[in-house]
């Protein structure tokens, strides 16, 4: 089955950086769309990012020239580089797997990392 492994997270001050990175079991892992969600305890699960398998990304309005996605399809790993943290960015964030090529195949969730920007 397909497992993703979220790592990365921690507490950091307003304006700091963080690089979450998100491991996945599939042998091949550069036809599956990847990306990354955040949920604040009470709140809906929401997009952060997506990266398409020929490197098209997609940004939440709040994250937009703060946060970066990319992929390493070598390495089996997507990367959320999160930049200019602010509080509102305290979450849980979760690596998403899909695939683009049948939409009737599942999703596959990570089991989540926490991220807390903090004083």
């Amino acid at each position: 089955q397909v497992q993703l492994v979220e790592s990365g997270g921690g507490l950091v001050q307003p304006g700091g950086s963080l690089r979450l990175s998100c491991a996945a079991s599939k042998m091949i892992f550069s036809i599956y769309a990847m990306g990354w969600y955040r949920q604040i305890p009470g709140k809906q699960r929401e997009m952060v990012a997506t990266i398409t398998s020929g490197d098209y990304t997609n940004y939440a309005v709040s994250v937009k020239g703060r946060f970066t996605i990319s992929r390493d399809n070598a390495k089996n790993t997507v990367y959320l580089q999160m930049n200019s943290l602010k509080p509102e960015d305290t979450a849980v964030y979760y690596c998403k797997l899909s695939n683009p090529w049948d939409v009737a195949a599942p999703t596959y969730w990570g089991q989540g990392t926490q991220v807390t920007v903090s004083s």
